[in-house]
């Protein structure tokens, strides 16, 4: 193995390269270049004047965005208060409209209503006050009978009692079909007119049910139901309990706690029917009269 000559080696601190070339560089690169513009007279600026320039020009930007919005503001301010101000003229211009046209219909449903009551009463003829009661579109005064009926104080929706009839169960409450026989048992008794809570009942009245609820003229009542009559007093109410339909509510007040009160009072008023629809006509003698065929 040859050896290695005196002074031909490698240098005695070659294993300490990195710590020789700390010390050789004491300087960063970034260091040497500011220190080298400083000599050449080309100071570099400081930092913190730096970030007040960068923030001075945002500030500048944000407020030249601000003003630039605000002059757009500006000049489509007076185009959204025109266009508001023409809705608002439509809108009222739309409500006065449809003002008018209620107060038409009102003014033509009462013109209809009375041309009814004319035509049913005949100028106060006998015949035309009997067909005029009888149809409900005059009010009728006279003495008569207050009969109401209620569900039973524990309706709550269980069965109470066995079944009036063979499709369910009674659930204390009255149904449109119990209303339905009372004012039949009314008029068989000899009522000259019959309503049930406030609304006139006429020839083509309809009492049926919705679900729990029970409609007169697809009108929802609700319990209790007050039926007035107009009629001789005592004789129509002895002679309502009487029928069939008397003993019927009988039946309910003492088997499904079912709750009927009948009153005599020496004078009732009963509205008239409101909403009535003319199914036929036919033209009076007098509107003929000197026409030629």
């Amino acid at each position: 193995m040859p050896q290695q000559e005196p002074g031909s080696g490698a240098r005695p601190d070659a294993s300490m390269s990195l710590l020789t070339a700390v010390m050789s560089h004491t300087l960063d690169e970034g260091y040497a270049q500011a220190a080298g513009r400083r000599a050449a007279g080309r100071p570099e600026l400081p930092r913190t004047l730096r970030a007040r320039l960068w923030l001075a020009g945002g500030l500048a930007l944000a407020a030249a965005v601000v003003t630039l919005g605000a002059a757009q503001a500006r000049e489509a301010e007076p185009v959204l208060a025109r266009e508001r101000e023409e809705l608002l003229a439509r809108v009222e211009a739309g409500t006065a409209e449809l003002d008018a046209l209620q107060a038409e219909v009102d003014a033509l449903r009462a013109g209809i209503d009375a041309a009814q009551r004319d035509a049913a009463g005949d100028a106060g003829s006998p015949d035309g006050e009997l067909a005029a009661l009888l149809a409900g579109t005059t009010a009728v005064t006279g003495p008569g009978i207050e009969l109401v009926v209620d569900d039973a104080e524990n309706a709550t929706g269980a069965a109470v009692g066995g079944p009036r009839d063979g499709s369910f169960a009674d659930t204390g409450r009255v149904r449109d079909r119990d209303l339905q026989r009372v004012v039949n048992g009314l008029w068989r008794a000899g009522a000259e007119a019959v309503s049930v809570n406030d609304r006139r009942l006429t020839a083509v009245s309809a009492i049926r049910a919705a679900g729990e609820a029970v409609l007169v003229d697809n009108r929802p009542l609700v319990p209790p139901y007050t039926l007035l009559a107009v009629g001789p007093g005592d004789e129509l109410a002895a002679a309502f309990s009487a029928t069939a339909e008397g003993r019927y509510l009988e039946t309910l007040r003492e088997d499904f706690g079912i709750r009927s009160a009948t009153t005599v009072h020496d004078e009732l008023r009963l509205p008239a029917a409101s909403g009535l629809s003319t199914r036929t006509a036919r033209p009076a003698a007098s509107t003929h009269e000197g026409a030629t065929p």
